[in-house]
């Protein structure tokens, strides 16, 4: 593995390696004029030569030796060094999993993470850092405004369409979505949300409002993310998150003016390794004061968010269903009912001594074949399932610091959970003055048209080809297969 990447990505020996006499397998709807790389044709049918680039990626890690070297060249921590000596204005969005995982590491809490890692960044040259729990609070609102649209047009069952809007599936884990594009085609697509993760949701808020604020155009800003997970970096390289820079003329016609929303992507595991690779002594650094025009921070000094620690989305679609459609407030925590095992949780509301929804939380590829196979015989009885490729969730996932000598992957779960509210203030979305203000300044309000366009997207089948094992097992994410970079598999 080239020695340009941190020794998180530097691995050997990982478990699901594909042998070198099965090439990667990736859509073959179109041929580049300039193809690079012979993809494998079934028996004697002769296939045009292919270019693999990152988001053709199955995320499989069969080429972690060789092809990913320049796959993932641009999300690399070189990349992120040389774009801030190049002079580019570089914004860093944390995520509360990454914010766990340093604070579980270092033994302090995540608010003196955050503070800490505003200064070592900003010595190194980053304009600004983030911490994504606010426009994960927006993608809240519009998964909630998402789930009682469909919720009203199942209830009116008007044609044939409206019966297979719900089951409503979380959208904001990329090896999910992977797998699902990749594997399972048109059947199981119409029931993902379209609402964007909140990675890609803060890249659409920062290049196409938040950036005006602070000076820059869209095109000089140099978006990372820090996340828990590699799937995130497949994520980034999407072809849908990338959009065309606007002029005073209209659109440029220049190809190279075409920007992504996120522009690259770090892990929990590789940020600890460029502290180390700068010999920082982190506990030691001073706390520095927090970029609050996207950060959830509140006067008197604490920060807030959901309590979901991948996401909160069935626990926030929840409560705001049953206040919306059943007039029911629901106040301190929900009763999650564990199904099959602790990945598999259900839950329920009652009225009148009938039950009116049935939520699910649905956490690694075991639990959501059955999902999957619900869905497809239409007898998936859950209203709203939040998906997450990776057993225990997005706190295990594959890029977030592996456990101490002498802790067991467990031991560190059972920590990352304790630390990921940890000095940490629960507060509903809905009242998040700056999700308010992003609304009465940019998106409007909650489900417009303005909102569809820069918070939602859309899926689309992808045809594996003839190989449908080897693309099985090649749709098995980072995250969630590869023994080596998940803390519990």
């Amino acid at each position: 593995m080239s020695e340009k990447f941190s020794p998180t990505l530097r691995i050997g020996d990982l478990s699901d390696f594909i042998a070198p006499s099965q090439a990667c397998v990736v859509s073959l709807k179109a041929t580049p004029k300039k193809p690079e790389t012979q993809v494998l044709a079934a028996k004697s049918q002769q296939i045009e030569p292919v270019k693999i680039s990152l988001k053709d990626c199955l995320a499989c890690s069969g080429c972690i030796t060789s092809a990913e070297t320049v796959m993932l060249m641009k999300q690399s921590l070189d990349e992120f060094l040389s774009s801030i000596n190049k002079g580019k204005a570089v914004i860093v969005s944390l995520s509360p999993q990454s914010r766990a995982s340093l604070a579980a590491h270092f033994g302090i809490p995540p608010l003196k993470v955050l503070e800490k890692l505003t200064t070592f960044l900003k010595s190194l040259g980053v304009k600004a850092v983030f911490d994504i729990c606010c426009i994960r609070d927006l993608t809240l609102i519009e998964t909630c405004h998402e789930f009682i649209a469909r919720y009203k047009q199942s209830q009116a069952n008007i044609d044939e369409k409206s019966k297979s809007s719900l089951p409503m599936l979380s959208s904001s884990c990329p090896g999910w979505i992977c797998y699902a594009e990749k594997q399972l085609g048109s059947y199981i697509l119409p029931y993902i949300s379209s609402v964007k993760s909140p990675q890609q949701s803060m890249g659409a808020a920062l290049k196409h409002h938040i950036c005006q604020t602070m000076g820059f155009r869209p095109e000089e800003i140099y978006h990372v993310t820090v996340m828990p997970c590699y799937d995130k970096k497949l994520e980034a390289s999407r072809e849908d998150f990338v959009f065309q820079v606007e002029s005073n003329d209209g659109f440029h016609a220049d190809e190279d003016l075409c920007i992504p929303e996120v522009d690259s992507v770090l892990t929990s595991g590789e940020v600890l390794d460029l502290i180390q690779l700068k010999e920082v002594d982190f506990k030691a650094l001073e706390e520095s004061p927090l970029d609050t025009l996207l950060t959830n921070f509140d006067e008197q000094g604490h920060l807030y968010g959901v309590s979901g620690s991948s996401g909160g989305y069935a626990e926030t679609v929840f409560r705001y269903a049953a206040k919306v459609l059943f007039g029911r407030e629901i106040d301190g925590p929900l009763d999650f009912r564990t199904i099959r095992n602790s990945d598999f949780r259900e839950l329920r509301l009652e009225v009148e001594g009938k039950t009116v929804m049935k939520f699910s939380l649905c956490y690694g590829f075991q639990n959501l074949q059955n999902i999957v196979r619900k869905v497809k015989t239409r007898k998936c009885d859950y209203q709203y399932v939040e998906v997450m490729a990776c057993p225990s969730g997005c706190l295990n996932g594959g890029g977030q610091i592996k456990p101490k000598p002498g802790q067991s992957p467990k031991e560190l779960i059972k920590s990352l959970e304790t630390v990921y509210m940890e000095n940490v203030l629960e507060a509903d979305p809905f009242k998040n003055p700056l999700v308010e203000r992003l609304y009465d300044e940019w998106l409007e309000h909650p489900g417009s048209e303005k909102a569809k366009r820069h918070m939602h997207t859309g899926y689309h089948p992808v045809n594996m080809g003839t190989f449908p094992l080897l693309s099985l097992l090649a749709c098995i994410s980072f995250s969630a297969a590869v023994a080596q970079r998940c803390l519990i598999v």
